[in-house]
């Protein structure tokens, strides 16, 4: 193994440990709707292909996404979120329960168009549907005085989670003004790490953050050189940037690069131990030749949280999302990966870990 990695055996081990831990869940909840049909001909009225409908399915997206991974590795999440009173809001939820959740912390709110992603799919009878249009539903929830109390309180009712996720796709639910609330709720040990589409700097006092490499770059106001050095240099500076303990950026095919990754080794918790700026850069698990990348982000942040929520370092949770983030690329849709799946990587592939690298800190 590398100098500092993990251990296969060890990952392993936190891999059964994550079986029901609580984790908080404050998310933008999104619906995928998935119509699949089978081409029948070229439309005389106009250029288009005409499909003969197949069927159709729900699946969570978006923060909801996240969910789902954290339930699908064993975890146990408290959900608070928002969705409309319509039904792609009814199909959510009941997708959502389908999985095990609990959604009573959901707000159904009156006139709020749920997000929605309808992804229209198309192929022979026995061949793999392509995707050929996507149609978006996007509304954004402006929250009353009242929904910011009910959602706060709701929050209140997750007490006793060991790690919470902030999943913002700007839809308006997650707001930087109910991180306070999380931490009242949740107590200064547990670690919270957010991820922003749009205002990832706006969450000041998050303990991790999973940004992929367009947002970080968006946030530093440059591109990142790929080089060890010139990443391991932007990954300083943007949680520096952001005040986060540790930090996770996501690089595709590159792998991951994270930097704090060894705050408070002997457990999740992220008040312990000395910050650093050493670097880990974590080479990606599997093929670069993936077959979907449609919600592998949630993937990432629902492992990582839940491996701190099981006592993992930032450094054992970042290993465990890595090859969660890679199991779930070579599946398509908005897919997830289960418990027996996590580990059968871990012991099939050894080379992320043997092939970890760290620059380490002009003081480290």
């Amino acid at each position: 193994m590398s100098e500092s990695a993990p251990t296969p055996e060890r990952l392993l081990k936190l891999v059964d440990a994550m079986e029901d831990q609580p984790v908080a869940m404050l998310v933008d909840l999104v619906v995928d709707r998935y119509v699949t049909g089978t081409p029948k001909r070229i439309s005389r009225e106009a250029p288009v292909l005409i499909l003969r409908h197949d069927g159709e399915r729900y699946v969570p997206g978006g923060g909801a996404n996240a969910v789902a991974n954290v339930i699908a590795l064993g975890g146990q999440p408290a959900v608070v979120g928002v969705v409309g009173d319509d039904a792609n809001g009814d199909a959510l939820l009941e997708a959502l329960r389908a999985r095990g959740a609990a959604t009573d912390g959901i707000l159904i709110r009156t006139g709020y168009r749920t997000p929605t992603k309808t992804r229209i799919l198309a192929g022979g009878r026995h061949a793999i549907k392509q995707q050929v249009v996507r149609v978006d539903i996007e509304d954004h929830v402006d929250l009353g005085p009242d929904e910011h109390r009910q959602l706060i309180d709701r929050l209140a009712e997750a007490k006793g989670c060991r790690a919470a996720v902030l999943s913002d796709y700007g839809y308006g639910t997650v707001q930087p003004s109910l991180l306070t609330a999380v931490r009242d709720a949740l107590g200064d040990d547990c670690p919270i790490v957010g991820d922003s589409r749009y205002r990832l700097a706006s969450f000041q006092g998050i303990d991790g953050a999973t940004p992929n490499l367009e947002e970080a770059e968006a946030l530093l106001g440059h591109a990142i050189e790929d080089t060890p050095e010139q990443v391991a240099a932007a990954a300083r500076a943007l949680r520096a940037q952001l005040g986060t303990r540790h930090l996770l950026i996501t690089r595709g095919s590159d792998g991951m690069t994270l930097v704090g990754g060894n705050v408070g080794l002997q457990g999740g918790g992220v008040r312990t131990g000395e910050t650093t700026e050493d670097v880990a850069i974590l080479p990606v698990h599997g093929t670069d030749q993936v077959a979907d990348v449609t919600g592998a982000g949630d993937t990432v942040i629902g492992a990582y949280s839940l491996a701190l929520a099981a006592g993992a370092s930032p450094l054992e949770a970042a290993c465990l999302a890595n090859y969660a983030g890679g199991v779930v690329v070579m599946k398509t849709g908005t897919a997830t990966l289960d418990r027996a799946e996590l580990a059968a990587a871990i012991r099939s592939d050894s080379a992320p870990l043997e092939a970890l690298t760290w620059v380490r800190s002009s003081n480290g």
